[in-house]
């Protein structure tokens, strides 16, 4: 079996991505440290060599779109769990500063070593939860993109994320096959949260037939100070 370096620059060839052989040592620490981790906590059920390179990585790449990256200064990754899709698209966008936020402590102690051993100077591992962090003046409409992979159904994603964003910014939520379904479902969140329609955009995956989208939504307007609904007050999200 080729090794991940070779699948990798292979499947980024197919997928259109142009990595550089920095790029690729840099995901090839990511992904050696992640199978180690993953022996002794849950960081993720994909560990073979082919799936850590096209379902992780470059699936997370999928996110990128030129023009709006390039006018970014601030992501923020919501959820970020292995640190997908904030570390790929750090390493991607050198330029933009990436947060990688997650409400669970060992996983940031594995974001925060995995960052370092990468040489990536553009990432900061906080430990928060969305919903407490958006009332704070340190992150509330603080970023120019939010981004999340597998955290939540589109009503309730939109309520930890489009407060983090200033007006003018966008979210974007990768998401599998029900997305057409997630987009009618967050339509009328997206309104009261004070973004404007939600637009999809179909990616695909080399090497896979499934069916995969970005959904992004523009900030449109400030938001009450209500939203997001802290921890146990959530009954009216959605």
């Amino acid at each position: 079996m080729a090794d991940f370096e070779d699948i990798l620059a292979a499947r980024a060839a197919e997928a259109g991505l142009a990595l550089t052989e920095a790029q690729i040592a840099q995901f090839a620490i990511y992904n050696n440290m992640l199978v180690d981790w993953n022996t002794r906590m849950n960081l993720t059920a994909l560990t073979v060599p082919e799936d850590v390179a096209v379902k992780h990585i470059i699936d997370s790449l999928t996110a990128y779109e030129p023009v709006l990256f390039a006018a970014a200064e601030a992501l923020i990754d919501v959820g970020t769990g292995a640190g997908l899709p904030g570390i790929p698209l750090a390493v991607y966008v050198p330029h933009i500063h990436v947060t990688l936020m997650d409400a669970l402590q060992k996983r940031v102690r594995f974001l925060t070593e995995v960052t370092a051993a990468m040489g990536l100077t553009n990432t900061r591992c906080i430990h928060a939860r969305a919903e407490e962090a958006a009332h704070t003046a340190e992150h509330r409409a603080a970023y120019d993109i939010a981004v999340s992979r597998a955290v939540a159904r589109m009503p309730v994603l939109l309520g930890y994320t489009l407060p983090l964003v200033r007006v003018g910014g966008t979210v974007l939520a990768l998401k599998g096959r029900a997305y057409i379904e997630e987009a009618e479902e967050g339509a009328a969140a997206a309104e009261r949260l004070g973004g404007g329609a939600i637009h999809a955009r179909p990616v695909h995956l080399p090497g896979l037939d499934d069916v995969r989208a970005i959904l992004s939504v523009t900030k449109k307007r400030s938001i009450p100070k209500v939203y997001p609904a802290r921890k146990g007050r959530r009954k009216n999200k959605g």
